[in-house]
């Protein structure tokens, strides 16, 4: 018998370290390897990933035939030779050298990489896979779609930030994708966004989203002259300009915003100072432009792809109120973004095309999955070290149990089933709360979550009474797209409504989780009312809970009453 064509797709030593595997070109799983080892955003090699995917295929690291790495090394060095576009007037002068050094040596130490994980895997080949092409195969194939355009969307890939692809089902499982269009850096609307993100206080590459929720408590009149000038829109995309956004330079230590940015804006806020209004203005400017933007590179998209879908990644792809500006304005009849938009997702990617490369069987697998991460049926849990929980098995059945806890207003962590792939609780790791309780969001902000008081919650509905809640008009799995509500919603719910009018919608089918549906379906019977509140298994600053030691840590540390791991109901 002819042992199955093994690919290991990696994300790794960058940010958010992730690892899938493929064999035969079925997807076996995939998992972020902060959801396992803790460290959220870690850009380790996913040794616990690693070990657990080869575990479940029942492998050796020997068995795997082919590596396939989310980077492309020597492309990199394509950066180089645009050192005399930088050698103008100040301040981009100063950066043009350490610019090339910066991308030299980190083409250097990609290259180098490749060669230690061929070491690790017994000698097996290393396939890198362009940056931008493992972010449109992951998007492309995770839609299903026999043919659509792919906009990604980043803050960088080798040289590349913005990329338009077409892409068509030549056969079945078998994609083909040629880019059309692509943007280099330092022209990146995630590097702004980052760099904003950063100047406002917040984690650069983490509380984006932060940043996101608090445009919309503020003005963008106030910067939105600054920002036209800042990204400019021109008839192939944008360009930033470099004396409010200096060009990157690969090395730390170089600043994101240049002192005549601060002097037209404000100084950097320290991560604790308040947030006053000029912080709320410059991130609603911001994100007026992104949105902005990114609608610009969707009818751009659809004028060089007449096809009438279009998928979403990169980064930026998780910007879910710029995914709803660009279904509102109609330019494509749907639009999809990937359980993983991000870089973690680029496992997924390296791997698929690593496989059409080399094999001539067909993908599978990968098409509108998200639960792909490890579960753990039995589990077996010490709660020695918290004497005041009390663990019993749930009465009866467990989606009419947590239903009725639920509407007596409980706010209850859910562990169930395999963990989710990307940023998004989606009914596994998920915190479930009422949206009809009195006071949820400002309680579940400050005992549960521990975050800011400005940031909203999402609303999880099932997908054939979406449209008594939203206006979307299309479906909205992995919870991408933030849609405009309905008078219904504002009135019956407005908990799960932000200040913007909108909510960052999941919707839920019984094909793709049937335990949330059945516990939706029984809220629903209860209360009339076929919505919750869904937030990830978490509290702010550490990874979704991927294990279930994870899971009751949360529950013991946090203002959560309960825990419904596996079938047991954990109170304390």
């Amino acid at each position: 018998m002819t042992a199955p064509f093994t690919v290991l797709g990696l994300c790794s030593f960058t940010h958010d370290s992730a690892a899938a595997l493929l064999m035969d070109g079925e997807l076996i799983g995939f998992v972020e390897e902060e959801r396992l080892s803790q460290v959220k955003h870690t850009k380790d090699y996913p040794r616990q990933a690693v070990q657990w995917l080869l575990s479940e295929a029942g492998i050796t690291a020997a068995d795997v035939d082919t590596i396939a790495y989310n980077f492309h090394g020597p492309r990199y060095l394509a950066a180089v030779p645009q050192v005399a576009r930088f050698l103008g007037p100040a301040p981009t002068r100063d950066r043009a050298l350490p610019r090339a050094a910066g991308f030299t040596k980190v083409a250097l130490r990609t290259i180098g990489r490749t060669r230690a994980l061929s070491r690790m895997f017994s000698g097996a080949p290393v396939q890198p896979v362009q940056h931008h092409r493992a972010h449109q195969m992951c998007a492309f194939a995770a839609s299903g779609w026999d043919d659509a355009a792919v906009l990604i969307v980043d803050s960088l890939g080798e040289t590349q930030t913005t990329t338009i692809a077409t892409a068509r089902q030549g056969k079945p499982g078998r994609p083909e994708l040629r880019t059309l269009h692509a943007l280099h850096d330092p022209a990146s609307l995630g590097y702004v966004y980052g760099a904003v993100t950063q100047h406002l206080g917040w984690r650069r590459g983490d509380e984006e989203g932060t940043v996101m929720a608090l445009a919309a408590l503020g003005e963008p009149a106030r910067f939105q002259e600054l920002f036209a000038r800042a990204i400019r829109l021109t008839p192939d995309g944008f360009a930033v300009d470099p004396s409010l956004f200096p060009i990157r330079v690969l090395i730390s230590g170089y600043p994101r915003v240049t002192p005549r940015f601060i002097a037209a804006t404000c100084p950097p806020r320290p991560s604790q100072a308040p947030v006053t209004q000029v912080h709320r203005d410059l991130a609603a400017a911001l994100q007026a432009r992104t949105e902005e933007v990114m609608v610009h590179l969707a009818i751009l998209a659809r004028n060089l792809d007449r096809s009438k879908r279009l998928c979403v990644g990169g980064g930026v792809a998780t910007n879910c109120v710029s995914i709803g500006k660009i279904i509102e304005a109609g330019i494509f009849d749907e639009v999809f973004v990937p359980p993983a938009p991000g870089d973690a997702g680029t496992a997924i990617g390296a791997a698929a095309a690593a496989h059409l490369k080399l094999s001539g069987q067909p993908l599978s697998g990968i098409s509108r999955s998200c639960y792909l991460g490890p579960s753990f049926p039995t589990p077996d849990l010490d709660l020695s070290a918290w004497p005041t929980l009390i663990d019993r098995d749930v009465p009866g059945d467990p989606a009419e149990f947590l239903a009725g806890q639920l509407a007596r207003g409980q706010i209850v962590g859910l562990f169930h089933g395999r963990i989710e792939a990307g940023p998004r609780a989606l009914g596994n790791r998920s915190i479930l709360a009422s949206p009809l309780q009195d006071g949820v969001i400002e309680r579940l902000n400050a005992t549960v979550k521990f975050r800011e008081p400005f940031r909203p919650f999402a609303p999880m509905v099932l997908a054939d009474r979406a449209c008594d809640y939203f206006t979307l008009g299309q479906e909205a799995p992995f919870m991408s797209m933030a849609s405009n509500v309905t008078d219904l919603a504002r009135t019956q719910i407005p908990a799960i409504v932000h200040a913007n009018g909108t909510a960052r919608l999941q919707t839920v089918t019984k094909e793709q989780n049937p335990f949330m549906h059945a516990v939706l379906e029984a809220f629903a019977r209860r209360t009339g009312v076929p919505v919750l509140i869904n937030t990830s298994l978490n509290v702010k600053g550490k990874p979704i809970c991927g294990t279930p030691q994870m899971a009751v840590d949360c529950l013991a540390s946090s203002g959560l009453d309960a825990l419904l791991l596996e079938g047991r109901w954990i109170t304390k």
